[in-house]
Order: structure tokens, then C-alpha cells, then sequence
């Protein structure tokens, strides 16, 4: 494949389902995905999801790590702003340890109030985020770090423990607002392009993000929905309702304060569909990823599974896109 593909777990499943059921489920995925060439696996990151049960992601990349032989593994994305940058610094210093030296760590602002209420953070969000992401840049550098801070007191500390990677894993940002994605040139290696705006919304905020970055190269990967079927009609009707439901949660989560231009998920199916979710034939996926490739995209970042789909039509799914729609990308 000429562009890297990685995959992006569900890591999600519905309370009531048997949590060790869910967690073979993904890790098949994964297999499926490693066995079909793909580059990468991703996890997410969420507290408290009422209606959605979620694996935590740095034990759940660990336990891949073991069946992802040859793929990077990553956050997608990290909420670096409800931890303590010196436990972070450490964890994911261990799981670049684990992956010998193939992690991507992937960060973000979040967006859930009830998370941050959780962790007893108030309105000083966007600061404690970025005062995290330079702590834990230096602390992987093996600098000694000074830091006066009320959730971080550091004086001249350094790590015993360092990544593999020199001077640190690479950090990828995801961004939804255009104050959001400029703050991505600024600070991340690359801007982790979220699969939820459309088409129109990425051209637009893409040149935002390259002048903001002030012509440094870097990787542009992106993250998107996308099914396959061995037919248009087959592919809607298995991936329709899963995904539809996640939306609609990702609605009631608040995730629609934070989305630019007219980019709202509290839609009919059809409309949020549109240059958003890539679901049909190995044709249409060709089709409908190809513009993305045009607008500079350098690496994929696919979910084809959401909770409540049967796993046997994801790891289909990724059979399809694995020798019918990649190659032809």
C-alpha cells in the first residue's frame, strides 16, 4: 500500500455484553487488520459513558501490542488534560517500550463536561493542556523539568524511565474547532484530522493549519468511518444502524459544541452521510477516499466497527478494504 493504513478500534461496547466477548472481538480486528497489511492500531479515550461501556486504552494497546506484530501502535486520542503529566510521561514511556519503539501518541482537549467534572478540573482546560504537553515533551527528553503548578510540582525531575523513541514518540493532535486546529500546528508533529467534519470543513481548516504551521513538513493523517460491503446495499444496511447510534450518542455526549461551520451530528443518517461516512462497495470506497488523498492526506486512520455490529461483517469489512480498495489507492 502506498499510504499507510491504520485501524481504529471501536473499544466501546453496550453494558449487558460480556466485557471479555467484546475484548476478543477487538483484538480479532486487530488480527484481521495485521493480517490484511495495515500499519496501525489506535485507541480512544473516555470516562464515564453511561450508555456506552469503554476499554481503557493504554492496557487494551498493551494487550494488542500482542497481536499487532510489525504495526505501530496509538492513542486516539489521549485527554491529556485530566492526568498528571509525570504519570503520563511514565505510562506511555512504557507502552513505547512494549511497542518497541512504535508508539504515536496521539492527544486532545475532550470535549465532555462530565469528564472534567469527574477529575475536578474546572474552566483552566486549554492551559493545564498545554502546561501537560511540554512537561511530558521534556520529561521524554530526559531533561530535568522544573514545574510550580497546583496539580504538578516538579523540582529537577527526570525520568529513569525513557521511551524508545529519542526525543520522544511522536505527537499527533486532533483538533475539531479552527482555534483548536491552529493550536495543533503549533504544538503537535501533526494535526490528527477527526473523522467527523466533512469534506468542505477539512479544505477549509487545512489552510488555516498550514499557514498556523508556518510551512514545517509533517505527516497529515486522518481519521474516518468506513465500511465496505461486498455491494452498496449490503454495506448500508449492516453499517447504518451501528453507526447511526454512534452518532447519535456522540450528539447527546455534547460533541456538537465543539464542531465547526454547519458540521452537527443531530441529523438524519443520510445527511450526516454526506462527505462524512465512507460505506458501500469496494468501488464506492475507492471513490470516495481518493479526494481525501488529493486534499495532502499521508496516512488512514479507519473505523469500520461500532458497537452492536456483528464482528464477522468488520473483519469482512477489512478483508474488502484490505485487497479491493487499498491497492487501488
Amino acid at each position: 500500500m502506498s499510504v499507510p493504513v491504520g485501524l481504529y478500534l471501536t473499544n466501546q461496547y453496550y453494558p449487558g455484553h460480556d466485557p471479555a466477548a467484546a475484548l476478543r472481538e477487538q483484538l480479532a480486528l486487530v488480527r484481521a487488520a495485521r493480517d490484511g497489511g495495515w500499519a496501525a492500531v489506535f485507541a480512544g479515550h473516555h470516562y464515564l459513558g453511561d450508555d456506552l461501556a469503554h476499554f481503557q486504552p493504554l492496557p487494551m494497546l498493551a494487550r494488542a501490542a500482542a497481536e499487532a506484530e510489525g504495526m505501530r501502535i496509538g492513542t486516539g486520542i489521549w485527554l491529556l488534560a485530566l492526568h498528571n503529566p509525570v504519570d503520563v510521561a511514565e505510562q506511555l514511556a512504557t507502552l513505547d517500550i512494549i511497542a518497541g519503539g512504535q508508539l504515536t501518541f496521539g492527544v486532545g482537549l475532550g470535549y465532555r463536561d462530565v469528564e472534567y467534572a469527574a477529575f475536578g478540573i474546572g474552566t483552566s482546560r486549554i492551559d493545564r493542556f498545554e502546561d501537560n504537553l511540554s512537561i511530558v515533551r521534556r520529561l521524554w527528553a530526559g531533561e530535568a523539568v522544573d514545574a510550580d503548578l497546583p496539580w504538578c510540582r516538579l523540582r529537577g525531575a527526570r525520568l529513569s524511565l525513557l521511551p524508545v523513541q529519542t526525543p520522544g514518540p511522536p505527537i499527533w493532535m486532533a483538533a475539531n474547532s479552527d482555534s483548536a486546529v491552529q493550536r495543533a500546528a503549533r504544538l503537535a508533529d501533526a494535526w490528527m484530522v477527526n473523522p467527523h467534519a466533512t469534506l468542505d470543513t477539512i479544505s477549509r481548516q487545512l489552510e488555516l493549519y498550514r499557514v498556523a504551521r508556518g510551512g514545517r513538513p509533517g505527516p497529515l493523517p486522518l481519521m474516518r468511518e468506513v465500511f465496505c460491503g461486498p455491494d452498496r446495499e449490503t454495506a448500508l444496511r449492516r453499517a447504518e444502524p451501528f453507526l447511526a447510534a454512534k452518532y447519535k450518542t456522540y450528539a447527546d455526549w455534547g460533541q456538537n459544541k465543539v464542531m465547526p461551520d454547519r458540521d452537527a451530528f443531530d441529523a438524519a443518517y443520510a445527511q450526516l452521510a454526506d462527505q462524512r461516512f465512507i460505506v458501500g462497495s469496494p468501488a464506492d470506497c475507492v471513490a470516495a477516499l481518493r479526494p481525501w488523498l488529493e486534499l495532502g492526506v499521508t496516512e488512514l486512520i479507519l473505523r469500520t466497527h461500532w458497537a452492536g455490529m456483528p464482528i464477522e461483517h468488520a473483519v469482512e469489512s477489512i478483508r474488502l478494504l484490505s485487497t479491493e480498495v487499498l491497492p487501488s489507492l
